[in-house]
């Protein structure tokens, strides 16, 4: 009996850097999902918990500034990571004038629904709103 393949396998660091939606889920698997974002110049995530899932992040181009529980900050620019723990609660805000921040996330375990894209974070606001009720 055939299997069905779902790994993702791609030129990761291309795909975020092309990626212009604010959030684009590439994989979805049973304990991860990869995820590809876009904030616009000053745009922010909006300050979220996720109290049973881990964060990576890797910044791929620009430079942001991540918060914590509300008052510690790292500044962190292209080539980095952060890693979130479950029950932290963190924003990522764009600290340039002009250009986008594109990163890519890997949450364990999976917090969108697979394919899940939000062109705008407006657009990702109602999705979410919509889930809650």
């Amino acid at each position: 009996m055939p299997t069905t393949m779902n790994e993702y396998v791609g030129p990761l660091e291309d795909t975020t850097l092309c990626n212009t939606n604010f959030r684009t889920v590439l994989f979805t698997g049973q304990h991860a999902q990869l995820v590809v974002m876009c904030l616009r110049p000053g745009e922010d995530i909006g300050d979220e918990v996720h109290p049973n899932v881990d964060q990576f992040y890797r910044i791929e181009q620009g430079s942001a500034r991540f918060v914590f529980n509300g008052t510690e900050t790292r500044l962190v620019s292209a080539g980095d990571g952060v890693m979130v723990p479950a029950g932290t609660f963190h924003n990522i805000i764009n600290t340039s004038r002009t250009l986008e921040l594109r990163l890519y996330t890997v949450y364990s375990p999976p917090n969108h629904k697979a394919g899940t894209v939000h062109r705008t974070k407006a657009e990702a606001g109602v999705a979410e709103t919509l889930q809650l009720h």
